[in-house]
């Protein structure tokens, strides 16, 4: 039996496409397969393929839509593409194992996104080899502090112990940045722990975390459980005084407000907000690509039910995803959808 092998990465998802040649003792992998530009993309996968999809911390929104994306996938082909989630560190190290090959799918952070094609940041100058599948939904900023640790602004951080999220997430890229837009050196100036956001919280319940940074959709399950068990003892952070010094390291940030039945506060909070981006490797088989696509928008109200940040997905914004292109499958369904 031949199958082609995809592990499509979510929250961060990375790319990467190859054949298995399976016998009874064993398998072997043959040459991985790549786009051929000149073939009309026909939006049909006729050979059986698997999927993984890398997504971000389990308790996270790139976690549940990955998951439900990838049910979604093997039902709406009748199987020839079986998918599968996979929990990951998030955006840029989901962009870098995408680009490496270890995957061919990617949620990922605007923001990073752009860092990625324009090879800035971690992407150390080199410019990668990325297109887009879709814009989906919004990330919102999420800066929050224990009352007790006189905490009111980032500028307070200083010196605290400060969850900066995941090492290689696209959290720990926007964490850093706001604390350098109050001046502070993210390496010196705080007590930096580079926790996944279960430990996070659990950190913050405990007292052994003072602030934590986070980026997500919203509502994020590990947020709502925080304020659901220390609702008297954690509070939002106003960063939105950050907004200029943000726009000036990338002009994906914009000014957002987290609604107040969000998370039961008492008030709606503002905060910076920056897209997501549906990620795969500029190689990545067109009618694959297409498929994928065509998927996450016929499918979205299965989206929805598994987390409310899907209806953000839409598709008079789904082509908005520069400096990433579009790939060209992807451009086949979004036409095909309007």
């Amino acid at each position: 039996m031949r199958q082609r092998w995809v592990r499509i990465l979510g929250g961060t998802l990375a790319l990467g496409l190859a054949t298995a040649t399976l016998s009874g003792c064993g398998g072997r992998r043959d040459t991985a397969t790549t786009d051929d530009a000149d073939t009309p993309v026909t939006c049909e996968v006729k050979d059986d393929i698997r999927i993984s999809i890398a997504t971000g911390n389990n308790t996270g929104v790139y976690f549940a839509i990955g998951n439900a994306y990838a049910n979604q996938i093997s039902a709406a082909t009748g199987g020839t593409v079986k998918a599968t989630a996979a929990e990951t560190g998030a955006s840029v190290q989901n962009i870098q194992q995408l680009v490496r090959g270890d995957y061919q799918v990617a949620f990922s952070l605007a923001d990073s996104a752009a860092d990625a094609v324009n090879g800035n940041g971690a992407f150390d100058g080199k410019p990668q080899p990325i297109r887009a599948l879709s814009r989906i939904h919004t990330n919102y900023t999420q800066v929050i502090a224990r009352t007790g640790a006189g905490i009111t602004t980032v500028e307070d951080l200083k010196g605290k112990r400060v969850s900066t999220g995941s090492p290689k997430s696209g959290t720990e890229v926007i964490a850093n940045r706001l604390l350098q837009s109050a001046g502070l050196d993210p390496a010196k100036d705080v007590q930096a722990q580079r926790l996944d956001l279960a430990k996070t919280v659990d950190g913050m319940k405990s007292g052994s975390i003072d602030a934590m940074v986070w980026s997500g959709g919203l509502p994020t399950p590990g947020i709502t459980d925080l304020f659901t068990t220390a609702k008297n003892r954690v509070t939002f952070l106003d960063i939105t005084p950050l907004l200029p010094a943000m726009r000036k390291i990338s002009g994906e940030y914009e000014q957002a407000s987290i609604p107040a039945a969000t998370y039961g506060t008492p008030a709606a909070v503002p905060t910076i907000a920056v897209p997501n981006l549906l990620l795969v490797p500029e190689s990545l088989d067109a009618d694959l690509a297409c498929v994928l696509t065509r998927t996450l928008f016929e499918k979205q109200q299965a989206l929805v039910a598994a987390n409310k940040a899907a209806k953000d997905i839409s598709l008079d914004t789904a082509s908005r995803t520069e400096p990433v292109k579009l790939h060209r499958g992807a451009e086949k369904a979004l036409a095909d959808l309007q």
